[in-house]
C-alpha cells in the first residue's frame, strides 16, 4: 500500500511538472485545484518538480554537466572499501572516476533516462533504480556511499537511516558538489543571469547527525575545459531552467548566447574554461 501511495504521488509530481513546463498552468491554478493557497502548492510541490525533471533533459545533462577531479575520490573513498554505492548517479558523472579507481560501483538513480545513458556509458558500473528514501540494497551491503550533486533534493529524515543501514559499520558516507567559481568576473555575470529565475542556493555542507560522527570538509578548486555547446547543454540542464515555461527557458537560453557573444573573456573562444570549487564533505558511521 505504502508503495503504490508512493507511486501516485510521484505521477502526480510528474504531471504537475509538465504543466508547468508547456505553461499551461500557473501555481495559482495548480493550488486552486488541489484545495490550497498558490503559496501552499508551491511549498508543496516546487522542488519535488524540480528534482523529478531530469528525465526531459537527460542528454543536456549527460553533455554539459562536468566532472569531478580524481583527488576528490582519493579522499571521499576511504582505502579500505571495495563496494562503494553511487547514489543520485544522474548519467555517471561520479560512477566513472568510482569505475575507474577499481572499486566495484553500485549506481542508484530514479530518472529512467538518465539510468539508460549511464549504462550505455559505463557497461561495468551495476544500475539500479531507487532514490536517498529507499535504497534498493541489503543491509551492511556496501563500505562507502558517495553521493554527488544530489544530497539537495533528498528527504535526510529518510535518506540518513537508510544510508546507514545500508553501510557495513563504520562506513563512509561523503557528499560532494561541483560549484562554479564566482571569483572569475564573467561566471558571476553567467550567476546575474541564472539567478533571474532561481534565487535558491545549496546547503553544501548540511548537517547529517546520528547515526554518523563528526563531518570533515575539503574543497578543490579546478578548472572544467568546455565548448559553447557544451555550456548551454550545462545551464540548460539546470532543475530550475528546465521547470521554466518554454517562452522563458528561451529567453533565458539567448541572453546566455549574447553573454558569450559580448564579454571580452569569452568573445571568439571555441572553448571555455569555466572555474569550479569541488566541495567535499564525509562523515564515518559511528
Amino acid at each position: 500500500m505504502t508503495e503504490t501511495i508512493s507511486a501516485l504521488e510521484w505521477r502526480r509530481t510528474e504531471i504537475i511538472g509538465e504543466l508547468r513546463r508547456s505553461g499551461q498552468v500557473s501555481w495559482e491554478e495548480i493550488g486552486r485545484a488541489c484545495g490550497m493557497t498558490r503559496q501552499g502548492a508551491t511549498r508543496r510541490w516546487s522542488r519535488q518538480v524540480q528534482a523529478s525533471s531530469f528525465d526531459t533533459a537527460a542528454g543536456a545533462y549527460h553533455r554539459g554537466r562536468p566532472g569531478y577531479p580524481l583527488s576528490s575520490v582519493e579522499w571521499l573513498v576511504p582505502r579500505r572499501a571495495r563496494r562503494v554505492l553511487d547514489l543520485g548517479a544522474g548519467t555517471g558523472q561520479y560512477t566513472r572516476l568510482l569505475v575507474e579507481a577499481g572499486l566495484k560501483v553500485v549506481a542508484v538513480e530514479p530518472s529512467e533516462q538518465m539510468r539508460r545513458r549511464l549504462c550505455v556509458a559505463l557497461r561495468k558500473a551495476e544500475v539500479r533504480e531507487g532514490r536517498a528514501e529507499r535504497i534498493p540494497l541489503e543491509d551492511g551491503s556496501v563500505d562507502a556511499v558517495v553521493v554527488a550533486q544530489t544530497w539537495h533534493w533528498v528527504d535526510p529524515a529518510l535518506a540518513v537511516p537508510e544510508v546507514a543501514r545500508v553501510l557495513v559499520p563504520g562506513g563512509t558516507l561523503s557528499l560532494v558538489w561541483n560549484v562554479r567559481d564566482l571569483a572569475e568576473p564573467w561566471v558571476a555575470d553567467l550567476d546575474g543571469i541564472l539567478r533571474r529565475h532561481s534565487r535558491s542556493t545549496i546547503d553544501t555542507r548540511p548537517s547529517i547527525g546520528e547515526p554518523f560522527g563528526r563531518p570533515e570538509h575539503m574543497e578543490i578548486r579546478w578548472s572544467h575545459v568546455m565548448t559553447r555547446a557544451e555550456l548551454l547543454d550545462m545551464v540548460a540542464s539546470r532543475s530550475y531552467v528546465i521547470t521554466l515555461p518554454e517562452a522563458d527557458r528561451a529567453l533565458l537560453l539567448a541572453d546566455v548566447d549574447r553573454l558569450l557573444d559580448s564579454h571580452p573573456d569569452l568573445k571568439g573562444r571555441e572553448e571555455i574554461s569555466l572555474p569550479y570549487i569541488t566541495r567535499c564533505t564525509r562523515v564515518r558511521l559511528a
